[in-house]
């Protein structure tokens, strides 16, 4: 078999079906190719929607594979998705061995897991990232077989084995770390501006509450609130009819592709509590209300925001235990009163881990040079 030419550092990165996990997987390519001088991306993902939308014009390969989740299923369901695996691991393995990467990382989601599996097959170094505090069940398996496990929060480094686990925060793409070294100060009397996410999976409940605490409790806030909200895709339309008819001015989309200057504006956020977002929030410096959307995979998004409420920069609240008029009294407390959202921004702040994403491109080249040339080789003799 004729080789392909070895100068280049070639990089697999798996995973996806949320942007809580495909968007650490763009900043760690993005820092990758600025720091190797030859360096080729791969992208292994899901077919849905959000990583189409999320590779789209960012210059990688990018190739999805078919597969199905497992956890938080229906009996049949998981059992359809078990006799699946076999499959997804024979299109993975077939990936694989055409583009003969140095490293294989996977993300998280399920669609890593036999793409992780494959590659540890072939003989090709492999690591995780694991942005929860809860790791997903895919993660759990496949940090008992890969050469390195990084973790975003502290707790969750127990479910993996400790000499493999680097705790290196959860890596950011460059234009929000870019946007959240700039500072800002609002001006007395200039109207605050409250940005609303709800998450790729957990929007619509949010949008309700937030709705009907814009209706209740903003009457009392003078300036109004400038709001920018994301919705997800089901309620742009009539989230942006609401806030017309209560005469408040609101930047609505379904979701955003500029982040950075979305945070950027933002004196106070509405938000989930993904991890991706608490690690944006917390490098942005923005004070948060946090409502964890309940039916995340083992109550993660809980534990997630309980890190930042600690921290100091935010409060949190159960949906359960939330109605539009609770939620609107806290906007409105937390807004006037500036001082406080000062507080919390400066606490939010000091949770950060800017540098996240160079400490796992730093491990993973020193991984790299300690295997050098045994995955790759492996990989060629197949």
């Amino acid at each position: 078999m004729k080789q392909k030419n070895t100068d280049s550092t070639r990089i697999i990165i798996t995973g996806g079906g949320t942007g809580g996990h495909l968007f650490p997987g763009i900043a760690l390519a993005q820092a990758m190719i600025n720091t190797l001088p030859r360096c080729e991306v791969l992208f292994i993902g899901t077919e849905r929607k959000v990583d189409r939308n999320g590779l789209a014009n960012m210059g990688f390969k990018a190739i999805s594979l078919k597969g199905l989740g497992i956890k938080g299923k229906s009996p049949m369901a998981k059992i359809k998705a078990i006799l699946f695996q076999p499959v997804a691991l024979f299109q993975a393995a077939r990936i694989i061995r055409k583009f003969r990467p140095d490293l294989v990382f996977g993300v998280g989601g399920y669609i890593s897991g036999p793409v992780i599996l494959a590659a540890r097959l072939l003989g090709a170094t492999t690591c995780i990232h694991e942005q929860n505090s809860i790791p997903g069940l895919a993660n759990r398996i496949l940090g008992r077989i890969v050469h390195r496990i990084f973790v975003s929060l502290p707790g969750s480094e127990v479910y993996f084995p400790a000499s493999r686990v680097v705790f290196s925060g959860n890596p950011l793409r460059s234009a929000i770390l870019e946007k959240a070294s700039e500072s800002r100060r609002r001006e007395e009397g200039v109207s605050m501006t409250l940005l609303v996410l709800g998450g790729s999976q957990g929007a619509r409940r949010l949008n309700s509450l937030m709705l009907e605490a814009a209706e209740g409790s903003f009457a009392g806030l003078t300036p109004l609130p400038h709001i920018i909200h994301q919705t997800g895709t089901h309620d742009e339309n009539r989230v942006r009819e609401k806030y017309n008819d209560l005469g408040i001015t609101a930047r609505v989309q379904a979701f955003f592709t500029d982040m950075a200057e979305v945070y950027g504006a933002a004196d106070l956020a509405v938000s989930r509590a993904g991890a991706t977002t608490i690690a944006e929030l917390t490098a942005c410096c923005k004070p948060a209300i946090l409502v964890p959307f309940p039916h995340a995979a083992d109550n993660h998004q809980e534990m997630n925001g309980r890190y930042l409420v600690e921290a100091g920069g935010a409060v949190m609240f159960r949906q359960a235990e939330l109605d539009g008029k609770k939620l609107g009294e806290e906007i409105k407390r937390l807004l006037s009163d500036r001082k406080r959202l000062a507080e919390m921004a400066a606490r939010a702040g000091k949770a950060a881990k800017p540098g996240a994403t160079g400490t796992i491109v730093t491990e993973c080249l020193k991984l790299l040079r300690n295997r050098a040339g045994s995955s790759r080789a492996k990989i060629f003799a197949l």
